[in-house]
């Protein structure tokens, strides 16, 4: 027997048949048809959205506002990427360790307008580290491992 679309059809049990709704109190599904009574979920196209709070204030209104990526403090505030001291620690002696740097090594992000060194870590060799900002314990270990400290760009200084 050849095969032809007059010959088609699904394997039993695959396609479960529909609900026979408003057929009479005997289906079981008569009068109301398992809407309940009246109400705007009985009627046809009715419904509400999923959000839907019953008429007070809907739920977005009680989220936070002022959230997310665009609404990180005053626009143009440059906010340095941090680095820890710990993370200087795979450069070799006596490197100069500047923002291009920090960049090839993966460490801070290509798009970065300002780097700040922080003091979590500790520091072996003495490197020449050239950045933004400083904190005070970065500072002092880049110093203590015998490297030295080099404030670049146009923030305050931090010296002390």
């Amino acid at each position: 027997m050849s095969m032809s679309v007059t010959n088609l059809h699904a394997t039993p049990g695959s396609r479960k048949s529909r609900r026979r709704l408003g057929r009479g109190h005997g289906s079981g599904r008569g009068k109301t048809a398992g809407k309940g009574t009246k109400g705007q979920k009985a009627r046809a196209g009715g419904g509400v959205p999923a959000h839907f709070q019953g008429g007070t204030l809907g739920l977005i209104h009680g989220l936070p506002q002022k959230r997310g990526i665009h609404f990180r403090g005053p626009f143009g505030k440059v906010r340095p990427e941090a680095v820890n001291v710990a993370d200087l620690e795979q450069f070799e002696s006596n490197a100069v360790i500047d923002q291009a740097t920090l960049v090839a090594a993966g460490l801070v992000d290509k798009k970065a307008k300002a780097v700040k060194i922080l003091g979590a870590g500790e520091l072996t060799k003495p490197l020449t580290v050239e950045a933004h900002a400083f904190s005070e314990g970065a500072r002092q270990k880049i110093e203590q491992a015998g490297g030295t400290v080099v404030q670049v760009g146009g923030s305050k200084s931090q010296e002390s």
